[in-house]
């Protein structure tokens, strides 16, 4: 009878370890779009009630306003007077693309992206200034109402997941003055834009009328 060669067989455990090889670790959990994602979506619950209630407040309170904050100069109120509620709205529309820009990059990078959790902590930031506002005229501005139920609880839980899954950036003095500045930024551009726009509308809509 003729014998066979003995050929070794592979340890447990290692068959297919060839093929194995050849393939990518699984990458790691990313995050919940809930977190990402859920940033835009807390943003526009958010907005809602500013571009409910901020053309028609802003209209009754200047005034008042000008008269208990004399040391504001009067460039802010002959700014804030000018706003109607068409110019507001092409704001929030133009605040949309950078917030929704923002969260959908953070999506992309399962929360890592700088851009997004910079736009996380300016959304956090925002709520808290809403109710320094509200402290400051002792009452209702637009945004504190969803500032201390929505835009804080948001950010500081959305936070706390990317902190769990050793992504969140730390948040320096620094970093929080940076993220003033930015948010701060976006809404002079947003409003400077829906300006803009308006206003190429509005003169086109006069050379119509006068053609």
């Amino acid at each position: 009878m003729k014998r066979l060669p003995f050929v070794p067989s592979a340890p447990a455990g290692c068959a297919g370890s060839s093929a194995s090889s050849t393939r990518s670790a699984p990458a790691a959990p990313g995050i919940s779009p809930a977190v990402t994602l859920g940033l835009f979506a807390a943003w526009a619950l958010h907005d809602a009630e500013e571009v409910t209630f901020g053309p028609r407040w802003i209209r009754e309170n200047v005034p008042v306003l000008r008269k208990r904050f004399p040391q504001v100069p009067e460039s802010v109120w002959e700014f804030m007077k000018t706003f109607d509620e068409r110019e507001f709205r092409a704001a929030v529309g133009v605040m949309a693309v950078i917030v929704a820009a923002a969260a959908v990059d953070g999506q992309r990078t399962g929360g890592r992206s700088a851009f997004y959790q910079g736009a996380l902590d300016g959304f956090g930031l925002h709520g808290v200034m809403h109710l320094a506002q509200a402290a400051a005229v002792r009452g209702y501005t637009p945004g504190s109402a969803t500032s201390p139920v929505l835009v804080i609880p948001f950010t500081l839980w959305a936070r706390g997941r990317l902190r769990r899954a050793g992504l969140l950036r730390p948040m320096t003095v620094r970093g929080a003055v940076s993220g003033v500045a930015v948010a701060g930024a976006a809404t002079v551009v947003s409003h400077a834009v829906a300006r803009r726009v308006i206003g190429r509308g509005r003169r086109a809509g006069l050379r119509n009328a006068r053609g």
